[in-house]
């Protein structure tokens, strides 16, 4: 286990390239298990999700070629459908369950256990398991879900989503890609991580229409082929560098962005007082921005509020917290997607933030306040991140404990700090270091 240690109070600056998005890559990986034939995937983050990932994949009998630290080759020939995932490592992420789709259709069977990731909320499989079930799938449901396609296969059909869940869309996705026929996904996700998925889907033989709304139609095949596919920029990072750099008041440059996936963010961002302007595929914070909420009509309360896309991604719900709390005024922002994601503002009240959690979907936040170094512990990925931007802004020295959160969503992230000044070090957790 290791820990950060930040020294705050210093503004960041200079250049960064984003990540592949994390969320894209971990479906896009499953999709190998489609097809017999080599898929080559580029722009992969090298995190501990995608790690947990491959390795799944390869326990299923994938082979495994890295051919770059962010390119890599997968072959799943040699995978038995009669293998099942480790346990061990499905429920060490939440996507896990992301191979049911590509199980199912390929082989007829799978058996998943239950799947891990953070502890934000209730995440219902039900979405999942309804788009199955729509598909002619039976099902089994107890400590783990056995799933069995009806004979020939999989059938293509009209599947309707009773909310708009994005690995429920995903999964459907898969499993209709290698279902001979058309199926209609109603209601459907439509993040662009999704659109990557459906872009690559196409890529190995299927035919999506509706890519980027909330109705997908799925022209499946009885059989996918390799591709190569490089995953998009992850936006989810790229707002959360632009929320470090305006609480930091640095200037920062962020490169080869897609500016279509940044609209709502930079919205939101604007209104609580941080500009960016695009330069090109770059977007830039420019420095010493003075940071003040802007009012609704009539002097209400601003607010932020997550949902589907593409309103505010629920992910950066929490860096938008750590950006409230240096921003002049009063902001409610209402997380209705996540019941146990404002948990974490505690650790910010703590550090001297003026935040009043309403009730589990809801925090006021007045600023700016004056920030101090604190003793922190990341409960997942995104407060992670959120309690990491606070201590680069916070006068004196923090210590984030449980590291392995953020690893899990943002690939060398002390060393991508470190390249725009800031001063963080990770250690052992048995490590003290002391100031001077």
């Amino acid at each position: 286990m290791e820990k950060f240690v930040i020294d705050g109070g210093r503004p960041l600056s200079g250049t960064v390239r984003p990540a592949g998005n994390k969320n894209g890559a971990l479906p896009i990986l499953a999709a190998c298990v489609l097809t017999s034939d080599d898929v080559v995937v580029r722009n992969v983050p090298r995190i501990s999700d995608v790690a947990s990932m491959i390795n799944l994949l390869e326990g299923l009998g994938v082979t495994v070629e890295w051919l770059d630290p962010h390119a890599v080759r997968l072959n799943a020939a040699g995978v038995d459908g009669s293998v099942g995932l480790s346990r061990e490592d499905a429920e060490r992420i939440r996507a896990s369950f992301l191979l049911a789709g590509p199980l199912l259709a390929r082989f007829g069977s799978c058996v998943m256990p239950p799947p891990g990731g953070d502890v934000i909320g209730r995440r219902r499989l039900d979405p999942h398991l309804d788009a199955f079930r729509a598909l002619g799938a039976e099902l089994e449901v107890s400590r783990d879900i056995e799933m069995r396609a009806p004979a020939g296969g999989l059938r293509a059909a009209e599947v309707f989503m009773d909310e708009p869940s994005v690995m429920g869309t995903e999964n459907a996705l898969l499993a209709a890609a290698l279902t001979p026929g058309r199926t209609i996904i109603g209601n459907a996700a439509c993040e662009p991580h999704v659109q990557d998925l459906a872009r690559m889907l196409t890529k190995m033989g299927a035919t999506v229409g509706g890519i980027g709304s909330n109705v997908l139609t799925v022209d499946g095949t009885r059989d996918l082929g390799g591709c190569e596919h490089e995953i998009g920029p992850d936006h989810i990072e790229i707002g959360s560098f632009m929320a470090l750099a305006g609480v930091t008041g640095g200037e920062v440059r962020i490169e080869e962005v897609e500016p279509e996936d940044l609209r709502m963010i930079r919205l939101v961002f604007d209104r609580l007082g941080l500009r960016s302007e695009f330069d090109g595929r770059a977007i830039v914070v420019p420095g010493e921005q003075k940071l003040r909420t802007r009012r609704d009509v009539g002097e209400h309360k601003m607010k932020v509020q997550d949902g589907p896309w593409p309103a505010f991604p629920a992910d950066l719900t929490s860096i938008a917290v750590a950006l409230a709390t240096q921003a002049e005024g009063s902001v409610l922002i209402h997380e209705w997607m996540f019941e146990n994601r404002l948990v974490f503002t505690d650790k910010l009240v703590s550090m001297g933030a003026d935040i009043t959690l309403c009730d589990p979907h809801r925090a006021i936040v007045s600023g700016p306040s004056r920030l101090r170094g604190e003793r922190l512990t990341s409960p997942d990925i995104r407060a992670g991140m959120a309690l990491l931007i606070a201590a680069l802004c916070a006068d004196g020295r923090s210590t984030i404990h449980n590291v392995d959160q953020i690893d899990r969503g943002y690939e060398d992230i002390d060393g991508r700090l470190k390249a725009l000044g800031a001063q963080i070090e990770r250690v052992p957790e048995d490590v003290t270091v002391t100031i001077g």
